[in-house]
């Protein structure tokens, strides 16, 4: 046999004696295993709590994330500051109405082909 079937078994073996392991305490003791159960998820929450904080902490906020702010500040400030002056319109002056006419592209076109033809010659 090869060295990764037998370590395959193994490790099949070692993971069915734990699910009866864990089977069998959970009938005896069904309070202390829901407690040992909730006593490692609080630990392994805190454990990962604390790792990320403290080793992820400092990268909250990226470069990237610190230039996009300072461009919407600047962009922000630029705009307002132009709409802010006022403007006076001469009232005597009519106002004029303009529609937009919608153009078609030059480079795109109609091209009518023999469709039947086509139609013929995908049913065969």
């Amino acid at each position: 046999m090869r060295k990764n079937s037998i370590l395959k078994y193994i490790i099949i073996g070692i993971v069915g004696l734990a699910g009866i392991g864990l089977i069998m305490e959970l009938f005896t003791d069904a309070t202390g295993f829901l407690t040992n159960i909730l006593v490692t998820a609080v630990f392994a929450l805190l454990i990962f709590g604390l790792f990320y904080y403290f080793l992820l902490g400092g990268r909250r906020t990226s470069n990237d994330a610190k230039k996009y702010k300072q461009a919407v500040r600047q962009s922000k400030s630029k705009y307002t500051k132009s709409t802010s002056t006022p403007t006076v319109k001469n009232k005597t002056q009519p106002i004029s109405i303009k529609k937009k006419v919608k153009k078609r592209p030059n480079h795109l076109r109609v091209i009518d082909g023999n469709k039947s033809k086509r139609k013929k010659r995908a049913s065969n």
